[in-house]
């Protein structure tokens, strides 16, 4: 369906501007889609980001600059959502005892436990969300994205 008819706009909007509105809006349905996908396990998508992230260190303690600047939403109050994982148990937060404004993050048993049962689910989610476009389609759609943001 068409952006316009789906904003109920009269008319077309200026190609420049159909493709920021559009970007905007296939976002935020896939954000919602994904959201609700996330619901069952009582955490966020910003929280399942920071999850995927501590997850990819290996084992390895993270520093809450690191995850900030591999979040997807860079908007996103790091502090806080660390502190709602550490409260559910699904990381451990430690205070580096020979400096203490470092602090480092890792997470526990239960968040990879969470992760093994969600994976599966977020990748059909995800197969689900693309699946009206080829593999090629996909393939070009992230070329072009990926040519948007080099500016």
């Amino acid at each position: 369906m068409k952006i316009e008819e789906l904003l109920k706009v009269k008319g077309e909007f200026p190609i420049e501007q159909k493709v920021i509105v559009n970007l905007l809006y296939t976002g935020n349905w896939a954000n919602e889609n994904i959201s609700n996908t996330l619901k069952a396990f009582d955490i966020s998508i910003q929280q399942f980001n920071v999850l995927r992230i501590l997850k990819g260190q290996n084992g390895k303690a993270a520093n809450l600059s690191t995850i900030q600047e591999r979040m997807i939403s860079k908007m996103s109050n790091t502090t806080r959502l660390i502190d709602k994982l550490v409260t559910k148990g699904l990381v451990t937060r430690i205070t580096c005892p020979t400096n203490r404004r470092k602090i480092e993050i890792t997470i526990t048993r239960e968040g990879l436990s969470l992760l093994e049962i969600i994976h599966p689910i977020i990748i059909a989610t995800e197969k689900r969300l693309t699946s009206k476009l080829t593999k090629k389609e996909q393939e070009t759609l992230n070329l072009l994205l990926d040519k948007l943001k080099t500016q």
